[in-house]
């Protein structure tokens, strides 16, 4: 159970980290994920015993070794069902979710999706690198077409899963994007994901140095994320390239289009104005579909929505049916209906 406010000792990043060997290549982009996730924690004021990070199988599963916190390295792809069971029994810990494109989107695609239509209060921090790192290099489902591997040598042929469009076509209830290394906007976005009530669903792209360097270096290059990124402000234009461009809706087509405002002034109220709140869900999935090298990738909140979180239904339905039936009675419960014996 939580400590009343006057119990509370604030708490530092040092607070959280462990005296285990941080175990990862040199140069992963999971250490950079580590220290922001270690900073953000004390400035929610919660004790480290009702914080919990939950994971799968893969690279990222090793994070609550690294978390002086409460923790569970489950098993592959099931880290959202674990979620599920602890959340529901104890709905005031604060749970995180860590996991990774193969964990969380190939044999936890399915725990992930009814995760995310259920809406628990929790949040996913899902580590995109666009390949299985812990088992050396295989293309994951996020992979791109044609990414030569040691299971693909003649390029992959599936065509990749998108993290937004999956989380957003599951229903989820707050999707956002951030890179590894942008450690200002990793920690604004974990601020708004912690204080929204529901499945909060962020991606992280994250640089795995061994097996697929690099990847996203298009929005992580100072260069060339400035004609590679489109960084998503509530209420501001989906400007980037230092807003000599902006993205506009083809009337047509009902698809994003570039505008060159350099060459066509008069289109800049043509530009898509952000709403984070877009009760629609449009914004979201014409956002989610939008990619490298066609089109500037968003990085930020793509849209939020309120509607209640399952384990706050759950306890309300529980106390609703006390309420009505009385105390439960597990002899009766176990002797009612079609019961008999057998000799």
């Amino acid at each position: 159970m939580p400590l009343d406010p006057p119990d509370l000792v604030k708490l530092t990043r040092k607070d959280f980290q462990t005296p285990n060997d941080v175990r990862w290549c040199p140069g992963c982009g999971d250490y950079a994920i580590l220290a922001n996730i270690q900073k953000f924690l004390p400035s929610l004021g919660v004790p480290k015993e009702n914080i919990v990070f939950i994971s799968g199988i893969g690279c990222a599963a090793r994070f609550p070794y690294y978390m002086e916190t409460y923790g569970m390295h489950s098993i592959h792809g099931r880290a959202p069902a674990v979620a599920t069971g602890l959340k529901l029994a104890n709905p005031d810990l604060h749970v995180f979710i860590v996991t990774g494109d193969g964990d969380a989107l190939s044999i936890g695609g399915n725990h992930m999706l009814h995760l995310l239509r259920r809406n628990l209060d929790v949040t996913v921090l899902l580590f995109n690198n666009r390949i299985y790192g812990l088992t050396k290099g295989q293309y994951s489902p996020a992979s791109e077409q044609g990414k030569i591997t040691k299971s693909t040598p003649l390029g992959s042929l599936d065509y990749p899963v998108n993290p937004a469009a999956f989380a957003l076509g599951a229903g989820a209830s707050f999707y956002a994007r951030t890179i590894d290394r942008d450690a200002k906007h990793m920690l604004d976005v974990l601020e708004k994901a912690h204080a929204h009530k529901g499945t909060s669903f962020i991606e992280i792209y994250q640089n795995c140095v061994v097996f697929n360097d690099n990847a996203f270096e298009y929005v992580t290059d100072k260069k060339q994320k400035v004609e590679h990124a489109l960084y998503l402000e509530h209420g501001k234009p989906w400007l980037f390239a230092d807003g000599k461009k902006g993205i506009a809706l083809d009337k047509t087509t009902m698809s994003p289009v570039i505008v060159d405002l350099e060459k066509e002034p008069a289109r800049a109220e043509d530009i898509m104005v952000h709403d984070e709140n877009d009760a629609s869900g449009v914004l979201g999935h014409l956002l989610a579909h939008m990619d490298h090298p066609q089109f500037p990738v968003p990085i930020g909140l793509f849209r939020q929505s309120e509607r209640p979180a399952y384990d706050a239904q759950v306890i309300e339905q529980g106390k609703v049916a006390l309420e009505k039936r009385g105390a439960p009675d597990l002899k009766k419960l176990l002797f009612s209906g079609d019961v008999w014996e057998v000799n």
